[in-house]
């Protein structure tokens, strides 16, 4: 609570925001599909794959370290999956270069999301975490 001595008729909460530091700058896309061939739906099994594109956008050669991921299915559950790398390699992306692979997960909902983050290493040796913004997993016509 406040220790403002008069009547306050707002509040604003105030936040630190930096501007992201232009050498560490890796964007991350994502691209979705259902795998109906893979999925079981009588059995709430529902696989999906995904393409990732890793693009390194900084002003330094960026080495892909490790991977988080925070899978939420549509009821809410939460897995997190931790490893080294994506599919086996941990890339060095060059300066305005990309890296682009597919995997997949399997849910027991129509409907879920994915997000998480990849740790990185600059060629200066600085550590960084490239954020992989929420994206959706859905059967096709399972969302209005």
């Amino acid at each position: 609570m406040s220790t403002c001595r008069t009547r306050p008729f707002f509040v604003i909460d105030f936040k630190a925001y930096c501007m992201p530091d232009s050498r560490y700058q890796v964007d991350v896309s994502v691209v979705t599909r259902f795998l109906s061939e893979q999925s079981q739906p009588e059995q709430n099994r529902f696989a999906f794959a995904y393409t990732i594109t890793v693009h390194n956008n900084g002003e330094l050669p960026a080495k892909l370290l490790s991977r988080h991921w925070v899978i939420t299915d549509g009821d809410g559950h939460v897995e997190e999956v931790r490893g080294e790398g994506v599919v086996g390699q941990q890339p060095l992306i060059e300066v305005g270069k990309s890296h682009t692979y597919s995997s997949g997960t399997v849910m027991t909902t129509r409907v879920g999301n994915m997000q998480g983050s990849y740790q990185m290493l600059a060629e200066d040796g600085k550590r960084f975490d490239a954020v992989i913004k929420p994206f959706r997993l859905a059967v096709p016509g399972s969302l209005h």
